[in-house]
């Protein structure tokens, strides 16, 4: 990582980007709020400081460790704020993120979206192409799942937060989404992870059931070396040996993501314990260990919902968790 000094011009970053690219790598600018640095990628291994230490306005050439090295702190100390449509997430308070696990109606969906949005929730969750286990269970409603999010983004103001499941639907989902969801059995689908970076559109990814937080990082930094910065890291539980809860929710990784690396964590407890009643508690902790954002499902009546109704909260049960999440993001900020 090349660190510029605080009076660097744009042909000082200019001419250190140019060089880089002679080296035969590739140069990342990434600005902070007080100087540039320039991550630089492609190198198999050291490259030698004496290349830019002549250069005007490098201030300081510093090795990064780390393999995931544009996901890593040491390349970014300070906090990504991924900003959609005047909404963010990271850097401070809390944002909600809230809506059914499927488009399964325009009813359906508008009155969720009017409990979500009545709460002060500005993102709002919904899948309209549901990669599912089983080929015999609801898909979702494909495009017109996806007519129906633009039509919720345009009544409520709600930015809209739905999965890609492949480079095919790729293009129309990315016309009705503001965050493009790669989901947990896709985190490592690397051609969808370069099309989707290639977009520079805000991602939310997802951990994998049974991916390390290192593969997670990696997988983040496929987006990154393509030049898309606004990526947010979800953990939403994984496999383990434990059958009383569907995956088992890592609360650690909310922690130690906050640490490694400096993109906002996002928190499922929804998918992460697959059980409705232990949701709210789960979403409260994760509050308490740093997450810039929960993420939660709810549906109208969740004992007849097409997909995951058991982890669905009802709109009285939501409106009480997110009044609970409100004072304990207050309590955080001090």
């Amino acid at each position: 990582m090349i660190l510029m000094a605080k009076g660097a011009t744009p042909d000082d970053i200019a001419r250190v980007c140019d060089r880089v690219r002679q080296l035969g790598f590739t140069p990342h600018e990434i600005p902070g709020s007080v100087r540039v640095a320039i991550g630089i990628t492609g190198n198999q291994g050291p490259v030698p400081p004496e290349h830019f230490q002549s250069l005007s306005g490098v201030a300081e050439c510093i090795p990064v460790s780390r393999p995931y090295k544009l996901v890593s702190r040491e390349v970014k100390p300070e906090p990504t704020v991924v900003s959609v449509r005047g909404a963010s997430i990271g850097g401070g308070g809390l944002a909600v993120i809230a809506g059914p696990c499927s488009v399964e109606s325009r009813d359906q969906v508008f009155r969720t979206a009017e409990a979500v949005a009545a709460t002060g929730a500005k993102f709002f969750r919904g899948g309209a192409f549901k990669p599912r286990t089983s080929p015999y269970v609801f898909q979702g409603l494909k495009e017109e799942g996806l007519r129906l999010l633009d039509e919720v983004r345009q009544h409520f103001d709600l930015r809209i937060v739905t999965e890609v499941k492949d480079t095919e639907t790729l293009s129309a989902v990315a016309q009705a989404a503001d965050v493009l969801q790669i989901g947990a059995r896709n985190m490592q689908n690397f051609s969808l992870l370069e099309a989707v970076g290639r977009l520079k559109r805000p991602v939310l990814l997802k951990r994998g059931m049974s991916a390390t937080l290192q593969e997670l990082f990696m997988a983040a930094e496929y987006l990154l070396a393509l030049g898309n910065y606004q990526v947010l890291l979800c953990e939403r539980g994984i496999r383990t040996f434990e059958t009383m809860t569907r995956n088992t929710f890592d609360l650690s990784a909310v922690v130690m993501i906050k640490h490694h690396t400096h993109l906002p964590v996002v928190a499922d407890p929804s998918h992460g314990v697959g059980i409705d009643w232990a949701v709210a508690p789960l979403a409260r902790a994760s509050v308490v260990a740093g997450a810039d954002a929960v993420m939660v499902e709810v549906h109208p009546d969740p004992s007849r919902a097409l997909s995951d109704g058991q982890q669905s909260l009802t709109f009285d049960a939501y409106r009480a968790l997110a009044a609970d999440l409100a004072r304990l993001d207050a309590w955080r900020s001090g």
